[in-house]
């Protein structure tokens, strides 16, 4: 399977190169140049699969000539071994249509960790088959950059730098980035939001100067992460659809988790409907409501993943719905760099409503929603997951619903406590880096500053 720009410059990169790179030289995101969907007898033999057994099949669809399948199955096999549950992603029933997935079994407590556990080994696999060292780097919102920190940690051929907005993840969350003691760990805290973190990585990429750092990315841009992730919406789909396809609803910052449910759609697996839900910071939802993509001020919220203005991966799922149309793509990705916003033409648009619906829950709604789902279900939310449970019930769809549990509620604690009166309980394994030595550097927006620091 080779590779291609949404914006239409790259093309016929393998899946190793895209592992190793992230972000395509022109600017765009690498996606596969064709995607089809299995045959009826290919998508039963997935039937009854475990969870390793489906990851090792789909990554090897999509890195077949290029990364070795011996690669993809011990790495398949040592990121899950670092898993707290037997099934890894759990579905726990909420009501009678209704479950929850609970992707928050890794070792951060994160849905990140899906991903990331199985990238993290790929890469530093593959650069040591290559004989080469590279440099990760991240910016987080708050999940992203702590599992990134846990998968390459101490690794021999990779060294990591994150990014998180300064003040604005929880604080579990920048614990979880900032305390491990491996040398080849970095962390810096941004003076601005989670979309300048963002736009530094993006200009490191296309910083002709920063080429001796040999970079590549582990955000949601890099497309093994989205491989990853689509992994457990075969899983689940497949244990839920017996009365029919499986919507999903999914908290959604950078676009890559509902996005990596698209693919699985496209795959020819039964998911069916598919809802994104956000906070405050509501960019998406006008989005589908007006057909304008536009950056306002970032709110800080009690779901700090979310708090996004520039969904990455939205790129990607505009190139899929508009039949790749890279011309159009690189169009509106260049106005919304130049004048901050774009509007879609009509049919565009209409394409794009045609996957995806989106509902913005505010804070009080979600609040709402953690007691109701303590009440009803016995289950503690996280302030993410309880917006796409708000928009679970509005919705309304028939048949087999999932919603999508992105974190540990003990990582938001506040939250927890404003809903519940209580902390939620802390995880066994999760509690030392309360009382870990933190090392960060707090920086200014600036690129060129902080390659200089990386390169000094």
């Amino acid at each position: 399977m080779k590779y291609v720009s949404t914006r239409g410059v790259s093309r016929g990169d393998d899946f190793a190169s895209v592992l190793l790179s992230g972000l395509a030289p022109d600017g765009g995101l690498f996606v596969p140049d064709t995607l089809s969907p299995f045959s009826s007898d290919e998508i039963d033999s997935y039937r009854n699969q475990d969870y390793a057994t489906v990851a090792k099949r789909i990554i090897g669809l999509f890195s077949a000539g290029s990364v070795s399948q011996d690669i993809i199955d011990a790495s398949v096999d040592a990121a899950l071994s670092r898993f707290h549950h037997a099934a890894i992603a759990p579905l726990r029933q909420l009501n009678q249509d209704t479950w929850l997935m609970e992707l928050f079994h890794g070792p951060t407590f994160a849905f990140k960790d899906y991903a990331l556990q199985i990238v993290g080994e790929l890469i530093d696999r593959q650069l040591a088959k290559e004989g080469r060292r590279a440099t990760i780097i991240c910016a987080t919102s708050g999940d992203t950059g702590a599992a990134a920190a846990a998968a390459f940690a101490g690794r021999s051929n990779v060294d990591v730098v994150v990014l998180h907005p300064h003040g604005r993840v929880s604080d579990v969350q920048r614990r979880q980035m900032t305390t491990l003691p491996d040398a080849n760990v970095r962390n810096f805290a941004v003076e601005g939001d989670f979309d300048d973190c963002q736009a530094m990585v993006k200009e490191l990429f296309m910083d002709p100067a920063a080429a001796p750092l040999n970079l590549t990315a582990v955000n949601s841009i890099n497309w093994a992460r989205i491989i990853c992730q689509t992994v457990y919406y075969v899983w689940s789909s497949l244990r839920l659809s017996a009365s029919g396809p499986v919507n999903y609803v999914v908290p959604t910052g950078n676009f890559g988790n509902i996005l990596a449910a698209d693919i699985a759609r496209i795959l020819g697996f039964p998911v069916g409907k598919l809802m994104l839900s956000s906070n405050e910071n509501d960019v998406l939802p006008r989005f589908f409501n007006s057909g304008s993509m536009e950056r306002r001020d970032t709110v800080e919220t009690l779901s700090p993943s979310m708090d996004i203005q520039l969904s990455s991966n939205f790129e990607r799922a505009l190139w899929l719905a508009i039949g790749g149309d890279t011309e159009q793509v690189a169009a509106v990705q260049k106005e919304l760099a130049d004048k901050g916003r774009y509007t879609l033409v009509a049919e565009s648009l209409e394409q794009l409503r045609q996957r995806y619906s989106a509902t913005a829950c505010g804070r009080e709604e979600a609040l709402a929603e953690m007691r109701q789902a303590q009440k009803e279900s016995d289950v503690v939310l996280c302030p993410h997951t309880a917006t796409a449970a708000y928009a679970a019930r509005q919705a309304g769809f028939s048949g087999p619903t999932v919603v999508v549990g992105t974190a540990h509620p003990a990582k938001f604690t506040r939250a927890v406590e404003l809903a519940l009166g209580h902390p939620a309980d802390m995880p066994a394994l999760l509690a030392p880096v309360m009382e870990a030595e933190e090392r960060y550097s707090v920086i200014a927006r600036d690129t060129d500053a902080l390659r200089d620091t990386l390169l000094g």
